[in-house]
């Protein structure tokens, strides 16, 4: 016999609650809304995830398929090899976005001009920036790569196809973030509000919620920089690398994969380093599609992204594919670069006053 007066236990709904957080949930709940914006950035975040879960696969099967590992044989518009990964990752891109009425034109780093998709333009009033895989060099030796993006407002028409909108600063993207494919594949975002990391549940097929409101450590021991361009680099970044040898607490990391690299960084503190060097000071990674995303990111976070001089998310560029240095981390560490570079500054004008003076 059924007692009816028995309290139905409800301790499963909290532990499915967890589970059911999806990705497209989590958007809407963040703000607090089910307006058409919120819908469309919800949309957005599913189609970015789709693009995510299409790579995961084919890198998960990469040494099994026909053509998806190696050389294309051409150069991008950066002047660097390309692989077929590459390729495949950025069609994976426009593939998702075409006919979704959500997105007027895609920016890649592999692509010279945006790709423009017109039957969604009069509904569409996104653009989304993106790096298909980054640290592709990774791909045929089976180490982490991933994948960054960041959605911006399109602002007027654009008429003459140059997107010149494009070119502002980075407070300007209404989201960002990237996609990690390691030993699980994960998804770290940010709409402005605290950043927030999912990871993909095959048995599902959708990103979970498995870490929120996550804060970089205002310090950490990890510095992330290829010090094998030591001798390339500015007096102030070596000097700072000099400092790091000499002092306890310091561990380098450095995987040439500068999604895993961030993603360490973001979790345990840190400091990564891509700076510019003497015959290239403007550096080699790409604010629009790396550099802004990332700060966004990284200051959602309680982190500092900077130039060495500069906060990366004030940077204009003058053309899309833009490059700058890029220092980013937890905030003391980031700083005391910085330190670096302002005191060598500091050095050199006094010594041209002192010159100048004869």
């Amino acid at each position: 016999m059924v007692d009816f007066e028995q309290p139905l236990n409800l301790e499963h709904e909290y532990l499915l609650d967890r589970d059911c957080t999806t990705l497209s949930r989590h958007v809407l709940q963040q703000l607090h809304s089910f307006s058409a914006d919120a819908q469309d950035l919800s949309a957005l975040m599913s189609r970015i995830a789709l693009a995510g879960k299409l790579i995961a696969r084919r890198l998960t099967r990469a040494g099994l398929v026909e053509d998806a590992l190696g050389f294309t044989g051409r150069t991008n518009v950066q002047g660097e090899s390309v692989k077929k990964m590459d390729v495949f990752a950025n069609q994976v891109f426009i593939s998702v976005f075409e006919q979704s009425g959500l997105v007027c034109r895609l920016a890649s780093e592999e692509m010279e001009k945006p790709y423009y998709i017109p039957e969604n333009c009069p509904l569409g009033r996104y653009t989304l920036l993106y790096d298909p895989i980054d640290g592709s060099s990774n791909v045929d030796i089976n180490l982490n790569v991933g994948s960054i993006f960041s959605i911006r407002r399109q602002q007027g028409e654009d008429q003459d196809g140059m997107a010149a909108d494009l070119l502002r600063h980075g407070h300007d993207q209404i989201a960002a973030g990237y996609i990690l494919y390691g030993p699980s594949t994960m998804l770290v975002y940010s709409i402005g509000k605290g950043v927030h990391a999912f990871t993909l549940d095959p048995s599902l097929g959708e990103f979970i919620l498995s870490s929120e409101n996550i804060q970089i450590p205002t310090h950490g021991p990890v510095y992330s920089v290829n010090e094998g361009n030591f001798w390339q680099w500015s007096e102030p970044i070596r000097d700072y690398i000099r400092y790091v040898h000499r002092h306890e607490g310091y561990t380098a990391r450095y995987s040439g994969a500068l999604v895993g690299d961030i993603h360490r960084i973001l979790f345990q503190g840190g400091v990564f380093l891509y700076p510019g060097t003497v015959k290239k000071p403007e550096g080699k990674l790409r604010l629009l599609y790396e550099s802004a995303p990332l700060a966004y990111l990284v200051e959602q976070a309680g982190g500092k992204a900077s130039t060495g001089t500069q906060d990366i998310m004030d940077v204009i560029p003058d053309h899309l594919h833009t490059r700058t240095p890029l220092i980013l981390g937890s905030r003391e560490d980031v700083e005391l670069v910085e330190s670096f570079i302002a005191d060598r500054r500091r050095q050199t004008e006094e010594q041209t006053v002192l010159t100048s003076k004869g």
